[in-house]
């Protein structure tokens, strides 16, 4: 496994296992992923299956140390509940610190956690803070505020929605760039394209291996969610061919600004309660 070196020196693995949707009876696809060399599981609070991810560790026999776990607080959490949000996180998921602990959403009172989130790092509890779905205008205000630079920002991201001025944003910034669901959800679309595919034959590839590659040389982190063995094996086989110029730029030109999801700017999915994250 290749890692990305974090703003604080925190090194984190370029792929991950998103495990949003997994549930008890997809308790196997998580042992086989740490069996087989996946060392980061991004969970969430809202995901539910924080005490399962827990649980699956526990049994792989992989060491506590050697596995980045992501969890994220939620935005009826925000504010004050932080702060115990994270102790139930820490509960859950049997562990005495995260790795990394993000804002799921730029919701109400996301400066006032920010802070919180701050003095926990400082405490020791958290190796990394960030933030998940936040814009530039977001972000600005989380640096202007407070005294710790995001260490991540986990966006969406595809073929279809490139974010490429957020991205070059983020760099500038040293905030990594993550992307949750980076084939657009299962979007036959992305899946099928022509230009993909074209590229995948000549590699030996899919068409999935090929946008992954492509994300790691934006220096994109990726996090595909899969409970299929033999898709979980594929996308850990992307760091054996690399794109040439040519193809990063035939995919680069397939961006459409097109939000397959849900959109941080929407004020339903920032203030909701009955909501549940694709992310």
């Amino acid at each position: 496994m290749e890692h990305f070196v974090l703003n604080n020196s925190v090194v984190m693995p370029k792929i991950g296992l998103g495990v949003y949707n997994i549930k008890d009876n997809n308790e196997d696809a998580i042992l086989w992923a740490l069996h087989n060399g996946y060392r980061h599981l991004d969970t969430a609070a809202a995901y539910r299956n924080e005490e399962l991810v827990a649980r699956a560790i526990r049994k792989s026999g992989v060491k506590r140390s050697d596995i980045f776990i992501t969890t994220k607080v939620w935005s009826t959490d925000l504010g004050r509940k932080t702060r115990q949000a994270f102790e139930t996180s820490l509960q859950k998921l049997q562990t005495d610190y995260i790795d990394l602990y993000l804002i799921h959403w730029p919701a109400k009172n996301y400066l006032e956690s920010w802070h919180l989130m701050e003095s926990l790092y400082k405490e020791g509890k958290i190796r990394a803070i960030g933030v998940s779905n936040f814009e530039q205008e977001h972000l600005d205000k989380v640096m202007k505020q407070g005294t710790i630079i995001p260490a991540v920002n986990q966006i969406q991201t595809n073929p279809l929605l490139q974010q490429g001025a957020l991205h070059e944003y983020m760099g500038k910034h040293g905030i990594q760039h993550v992307a949750w669901s980076p084939f657009g959800h299962g979007n036959k679309e992305i899946l099928a394209h022509p230009v993909l595919a074209e590229i995948a034959a000549k590699y030996n590839k899919t068409a999935a291996q090929v946008i992954l590659r492509w994300n790691l040389m934006r220096d994109i982190a990726v996090i595909p969610k899969s409970v299929t063995p033999a898709r979980l094996q594929q996308n850990l086989e992307v760091f054996d061919f690399a794109l040439s110029d040519e193809e990063m730029g035939q995919i680069a030109a397939l961006d459409q600004n097109k939000r397959g999801f849900v959109d941080p700017q929407n004020k339903f999915y920032l203030w909701t309660t009955r909501f549940i994250p694709l992310s």
